[in-house]
């Protein structure tokens, strides 16, 4: 009987220590999963049927709102442009940014690459900047936070980079207000390129202008009530 005991008790140890050790494993497997396949479970990216579509995101200030379909006109038009990359091709994984560097075959910086990404073309290494400090839902991993990449989370993290004044040195809704929709768009142009006032202007960069009055009407115009995004 004694024997018996001193059995079930060294099984019992046995198998105890084998716990840590395959939560180890499993935790492991999951995290290099989602490293290099991303999370399945991300929800499904929108399409739009307008040239320049609305936000997913909800509420906020009108005018930085038609600012940012203002910045994504020049920067990815299209029905799919929270998934684009520069260069064209579409992804189908918005749970992280894709990191995907993209050979640039024109202008200045030909040769080089690019990992410019979603409806804002927002490289990874200013993605990664910005969203610690924007991201409404990080996802804390084992040793590291995850900042999904999904639509309504591009809107928020560059609504509220947007608003930031002391990351701008100056208030941009103040500006917009004031009707000074170039200084802004030349103060942007460092970041955002295409916006008329940098190295790489489109066929869009003149018609901004006149695309973020369109913008700011239709923004001004919803009949939903605006929410403060925080």
């Amino acid at each position: 009987m004694q024997r018996s005991r001193i059995l079930k008790s060294f099984q019992l140890k046995g198998v105890e220590k084998l716990i840590l050790p395959l939560a180890s494993l499993l935790g492991f497997v999951y995290l290099f999963q989602w490293y290099v396949f991303g999370d399945i479970s991300s929800s499904p990216e929108p399409i739009f049927t307008s040239k320049q579509p609305p936000l997913v995101m909800e509420g906020g200030d009108p005018y930085i709102r038609a600012l940012m379909r203002t910045i994504s006109a020049s920067e990815a038009s299209g029905n799919r442009p929270y998934s684009l990359l520069y260069g064209g091709e579409q992804i189908n994984d918005l749970s992280r940014h894709p990191e995907k560097c993209v050979t640039i075959v024109t202008g200045p910086n030909t040769g080089n690459c690019s990992t410019a990404a979603g409806r804002y073309q927002i490289i990874n290494t200013t993605w990664y900047q910005i969203a610690p400090r924007y991201h409404p839902k990080p996802s804390s991993m084992m040793f590291w936070n995850s900042y999904s990449f999904e639509a309504e989370y591009q809107d928020t993290v560059v609504y509220r980079w947007l608003n930031d004044s002391q990351v701008w040195g100056t208030d941009i809704s103040k500006l917009l207000r004031q009707k000074k929709i170039n200084d802004v768009l030349r103060k942007l142009s460092p970041t955002w390129t295409s916006l008329g006032y940098g190295i790489e202007t489109n066929s869009v960069s003149r018609y901004l202008p006149k695309i973020y009055q369109q913008m700011l009407q239709e923004e001004l115009q919803k009949n939903t009530p605006v929410r403060t995004v925080y």
